[in-house]
C-alpha cells in the first residue's frame, strides 16, 4: 500500500494535518488520533483531484522523523498504480481496452475511484502496460 508522510501539528483548537506530497489533503482533528482518521479521509479525498482531472498521483517520499504515515486502502493504490502507468505511457481508456481485448467502459471504470474494480482486473490493466502488480505481507 502507498504511505504518505503527514505532518500532524497542534493549533489553538486541536490538531492540523497537511502532506508535502498530496498538497490537496488539508484537515484537522480535535486531538491527534482524530486528526490521523480524518487524515486518512482527506488523503482518499484528495485522489478524487487526480483522478477526475487524469494526473499522475506524487508518489510517498520517505518520511521525516517528524511525520506519521497514512496508508492509502489497497485497491486505491492499485488504481493509482494504474493511473500512473497510464499517463506515464500516454495510454487512454480506449487504448488500453484494445490491448486487453475488452470495452472501453470497462477502462473507464477502472480509473473511477467510485467504481469498484476486482484486483485481478487492475493486475490485468497493468500487465496489459508491461507491467506487474506485485503484493506483499508484511509485519504490522
Amino acid at each position: 500500500m502507498l504511505r504518505y508522510p503527514a505532518k500532524i501539528r497542534p493549533d489553538t483548537v486541536g490538531y492540523y494535518v497537511t502532506f508535502r506530497d498530496i498538497p490537496e489533503a488539508l484537515t484537522a482533528g480535535d486531538d491527534f488520533e482524530e486528526a490521523k482518521v480524518m487524515a486518512a479521509d482527506a488523503l482518499l479525498t484528495a485522489m478524487d483531484f487526480y483522478f477526475e482531472d487524469r494526473r499522475a498521483v506524487p508518489l510517498p517520499s520517505s518520511p521525516e522523523p517528524d511525520e506519521v504515515l497514512i496508508a492509502l486502502p489497497a485497491s486505491v493504490t492499485a488504481k493509482v498504480y494504474v493511473l500512473n502507468e497510464m499517463i506515464a505511457q500516454g495510454v487512454g481508456p480506449a487504448e488500453l481496452a484494445r490491448r486487453m481485448g475488452t470495452r472501453k467502459q470497462e477502462m473507464t471504470r477502472i480509473v473511477d475511484l467510485g467504481h469498484a474494480t476486482k484486483i485481478d482486473t487492475l493486475a490485468a490493466a497493468l500487465h496489459a502496460m508491461g507491467k506487474e502488480l506485485e503484493l506483499s505481507v508484511s509485519g504490522g
